[in-house]
């Protein structure tokens, strides 16, 4: 039976859902593609019909998820407009909820370092993906010149992602809250600085 153009449409943003959520919690060689097509409900045809490889699969996924968390960090803006939204972002990725919930958060936290072991066409679409996402942070930053907020924008999403990583990786709760809390602390103290200074 052929498949509206709607149904692959809706098929293929649950096989993206599904894969970047297993990727993130079981890593990208840990989700294979039955597991992938069990979550979403299709079958390997339907997910092969849509991708025809896993590569495709994961490059897809991971820009898809990428995407997804500049749609969250968009709707934090809106809730928290000018200076306060740089604190909101950090405080929303540095957050207990977003520390325990690693299935649907931050992609770059979860898979940073196997993305690094993949084939390039992985990494191609991750890289374009977080050039977007520090693209997208930049304009956050309270310098006047582009290039220092890029940079800006580099470090402290370096230092959130490093942070969370720390954060779920020790054993001991109330040392993980202070490496979070830290680490906002710092990220918005520096920013705040900048604007102290008129830089």
């Amino acid at each position: 039976m052929r498949v509206s153009k709607k149904q692959a449409e809706e098929n293929r943003e649950r096989i993206l859902t599904s894969a970047a959520r297993l990727f993130r919690e079981r890593g990208i060689g840990g989700a294979a593609v039955d597991a992938i097509t069990k979550e979403a409900g299709l079958t390997h045809g339907g997910l092969y019909s849509q991708f025809g490889s896993k590569e495709a699969i994961a490059a897809e996924a991971i820009g898809f998820a990428l995407g997804r968390g500049r749609h969250v960090w968009q709707r934090l803006i809106e809730r928290h407009p000018g200076r306060d939204a740089l604190p909101a972002i950090v405080d929303s990725y540095l957050s207990r909820a977003h520390r325990d919930s690693p299935g649907t958060g931050c992609v770059v936290a979860a898979l940073g370092t196997d993305i690094a072991r993949q084939p390039r066409r992985v990494r191609n679409a991750f890289t374009r993906q977080l050039k977007e996402d520090f693209e997208f942070l930049s304009r956050m930053m309270p310098d006047a010149r582009r290039s220092d907020r890029y940079e800006d924008a580099i470090a402290a999403f370096a230092s959130m992602v490093g942070a969370l990583i720390l954060a779920r990786a020790v054993d001991d709760d109330a040392f993980s809250d202070l490496i979070m809390k830290s680490t906002a602390k710092s990220v918005t103290r520096r920013a705040k600085t900048r604007v102290l200074r008129g830089s």
